[in-house]
């Protein structure tokens, strides 16, 4: 049967809404975290190189700041809507919570198919963007961070723009180049993040990596770095795919070989000694670990009972829809949830935001070893809690965000 159409949102809310009846959030609580704090819709009106305008619909939406100033990417994609954003900004809240760095939750984003952009279309749309949302954002209030189909680049766009009025202020951003106060490690952060925390799951299904099969859906940033750190821990890499399709090698992939081929050809599609599939048989493929990091819902009620896999790791933002998640956990399938599975670019983007304050420098041996002992710590009060409450780690990771929340909301007086 057909799993009913949610909006983005609404799935979030579902999650949040079973971890407040956990811990017993008071109906006020649950009023004044359930929703956004603040939303902001602005006209991006672009000068075309044609000299032409267009004017796209940019957003930027803060969840809640009671923990610290709002954290969140921006992505410009042309299915950016305010749902969408809406969802993210309230996820990125719970994610910070959960990990325990001390940021609120934002996101943002342009209705807008940048590959339609020439670079300088893109650098006018982002300055244009940066001024129309520039109020809402301070080192100490809202610091944005690249998200899908924007770069170290576009955040060295917004952070000169935001400099021309209030001077050099490399913190008001993160995910930069390294040159403009980025952090060692930020680029593979989340991809990285991904494989701790498998790795620790992995450990209490009392398997080794060795005997372990991974099936990787999506291979951008996080996906393609998911794949180099699984394969430098030992994980046998059987499957990965993107848009243009996927690829199957069941005696495990040459990693370093396919990054070479990814790079000359931009596809994983054709690489040798590889079976063609696509994305939707990458997910039913009989392995230990299936990790989705592409786009949301890609596992949902019409294929969670068709999985294979042991595990999920959610390296993408809600690739499990609500009703795939009950079927998961009906089935036994452990969900790693994309609020811990993912957190790892929010991590080293604190760690940046620290150095830019500090004006110091970690080296990338230290951002990475400080990443994997917030990760390790992160999981394991998840897993805890999960064990005894009798609860999915879903559940447990969002209780224990909602109940941190809702602790300095409530010392602070908002609620």
């Amino acid at each position: 049967m057909a799993e009913q159409e949610i909006g983005p949102f609404e799935a979030v809310t579902r999650f949040f809404n079973r971890a407040a009846d956990l811990i017993q959030l008071s109906d006020s609580s649950r009023a004044a975290l359930g929703r956004s704090y603040r939303e902001l819709t602005v006209q991006v009106v672009v000068l075309r190189d044609n000299g032409m305008r267009d004017v796209f619909t940019g957003y930027r939406f803060q969840h809640n700041g009671a923990r610290g100033p709002y954290k969140g990417g921006v992505r410009y994609h042309p299915d950016v809507d305010a749902d969408e954003v809406r969802s993210l900004a309230a996820l990125m809240t719970w994610k910070t919570a959960v990990v325990d760095v001390p940021f609120g939750g934002a996101k943002g984003g342009v209705q807008v198919d940048p590959k339609t952009l020439s670079l300088t279309e893109l650098e006018r749309l982002t300055r244009v963007y940066t001024h129309q949302i520039s109020h809402f954002l301070g080192g100490h209030r809202d610091i944005p961070a690249p998200d899908v189909n924007t770069s170290p680049q576009v955040m060295a766009w917004m952070m000169d723009e935001y400099g021309k009025r209030h001077g050099y202020t490399p913190e008001i951003v993160t995910g930069k180049p390294i040159a403009l106060g980025g952090s060692y490690g930020r680029d593979a952060a989340t991809g990285r993040g991904s494989v701790i925390v498998m790795h620790e799951a992995v450990e209490h299904l009392g398997l080794s990596p060795q005997e372990c099969r991974v099936a990787i859906q999506g291979f951008g940033n996080v996906g393609s770095w998911a794949a180099r750190v699984a394969h430098e821990k030992g994980y046998k890499v059987v499957a990965v795919s993107d848009s243009k399709g996927g690829i199957l090698n069941e005696g495990g992939l040459d990693i370093p070989k396919l990054m070479a081929h990814h790079t000359e050809t931009g596809s994983v599609a054709g690489f040798p000694g590889t079976e063609a599939i696509t994305n939707s048989e990458l997910l039913v493929l009989p392995v230990e670990v299936v990790l989705p990091a592409a786009l949301g819902h890609a596992i949902h009620a019409d294929n969670a009972d068709q999985l294979k896999c042991r595990m999920v790791v959610e390296g993408a933002n809600s690739p499990v829809t609500p009703g795939a998640d009950e079927i998961l956990n009906d089935r036994g399938i452990t969900v790693i949830p994309d609020i811990l599975a993912n957190a790892g670019g929010v991590i080293v983007s604190y760690f940046e935001w620290t150095q830019n304050i500090q004006q110091f420098r970690w080296d990338e041996v230290d951002v990475n070893q400080r990443l994997t002992r917030k990760l390790v710590d992160a999981h394991d009060r998840v897993f805890t809690f999960s064990r005894m409450r009798n609860v999915s780690m879903r559940e447990a990771a969002f209780a224990i965000a909602v109940q941190r929340v809702a602790e300095t909301a409530h010392l602070r007086g908002y609620i």
